[in-house]
């Protein structure tokens, strides 16, 4: 059994990570802002503001993996930097584990190419998310964060609006970004759900960016 985390447990991302975490036998808690639509039964909620150290701090306490699962939106818009690096503040040794649910538009079509949010064609309204979910990454990246850290893109098409169906089946791959002949990039919740807790569980990746995709 491990002990997890989830920071942002109650969105979207987050809360199908709480599922499939407590499914499999998992010692999980939630932390967030808002109470669950639904709660999952064994999994311990704690709600309060990620910019409060001390509640933090009693959510990621002792735990093996910290997941976070936060976006930058709403009071998070623009913050969502400062919010992982008083997450990161929290942890007791560089060994301690950290996966970020990252975002698409960090992954790159190809090496060297620039990243899908730096690109004409990724959409205007989605790139300030884009760009600040990659400054997460470069900031694990730089070494600044004295973490183990992996950071995962999920593919193209992923979220509430697609949530798809659980095939149990997923492809793992690395900055760059999977391909599919039959269009854009897909992955339902729970198939992400289960790829995170697979790393989790594993820790096959260290301070590396990966991506799933079905």
């Amino acid at each position: 059994m491990t002990t997890i985390t989830v920071i942002g447990g109650t969105g979207y991302a987050g809360a199908n990570i709480v599922a499939e975490a407590a499914s499999r036998g998992h010692e999980v808690t939630s932390f967030s802002r808002n109470a669950p639509k639904e709660a999952v039964e064994g999994v311990r909620y704690l709600h309060g503001d990620v910019f409060d150290s001390v509640a933090v701090a009693e959510a990621v306490e002792g735990v093996d993996v910290v997941i976070g699962a936060l976006s930058p939106r709403g009071e998070l818009e623009g913050r969502i930097l400062e919010a992982y690096r008083g997450v990161v503040a929290l942890a007791k040794s560089p060994e301690d584990r950290l996966i970020v649910v990252g975002g698409f538009g960090s992954l790159r079509p190809a090496p060297g190419a620039p990243r899908f949010a730096e690109l004409d064609e990724f959409p205007a309204e989605a790139r300030p998310e884009a760009s600040e979910m990659a400054g997460v990454l470069d900031w694990l990246a730089s070494g600044e964060a004295d973490v183990n850290w992996v950071n995962a893109s999920p593919a193209t098409i992923f979220g509430g609006f697609a949530p798809g169906e659980r095939t149990g089946s997923y492809r793992t791959g690395g900055g760059i970004a999977l391909e599919s002949e039959a269009g854009p990039l897909v992955i339902s919740g729970a198939d992400f759900a289960i790829a995170i807790v697979d790393e989790a569980e594993s820790g096959a990746h260290s301070r590396e960016h990966i991506s799933f995709a079905n």
